[in-house]
């Protein structure tokens, strides 16, 4: 089980973190969230613990204990969902829109309102205003 362990001292270290966590089980990978630019502690790092038994006792153990002067907060780590990807002129091909080819995401209903705006568009009393 993954947890996200957040709050933490910009000094701690990622070995002071796996002892801590190791005293209720076995840990699995700590890893310390590190700012790429000034290489210091982001404040959280990610803890996972093969047996959820013994994750489940860190949290209940550790969540609002007291770690080199900041109050710690555990709690599992819930995955991101990837977001759907974004339709830009990179990853669509001339004219998908337009044939159909591509699914913006919509609902039936705001797929129907997408094509009849479009169908307007192309009317010949939109054009004839749009051409004067």
């Amino acid at each position: 089980m993954k947890l996200l362990v957040r709050n933490l001292a910009r000094t701690t270290t990622e070995d002071e973190l796996r002892k801590i966590f190791e005293v209720l089980g076995k840990v699995q990978s700590c890893s310390l969230v590190i700012d790429k630019e000034t290489g210091n502690s982001k404040g959280f790092a990610f803890i996972e613990m093969p047996r959820p038994g013994d994750a489940k006792a860190a949290v209940k153990t550790l969540n609002g204990k007291n770690l080199a002067g900041s109050i710690i907060r555990v709690k599992k780590a819930v995955t991101k969902k990837a977001e759907p990807e974004k339709l830009t002129s990179k990853n669509i091909e001339p004219g998908e829109v337009e044939a159909g080819k591509v699914d913006q995401g919509k609902s039936e209903p705001e797929k129907n309102k997408i094509e009849k705006v479009e169908a307007k568009k192309d009317s010949d009393v939109n054009r004839n205003i749009w051409s004067k």
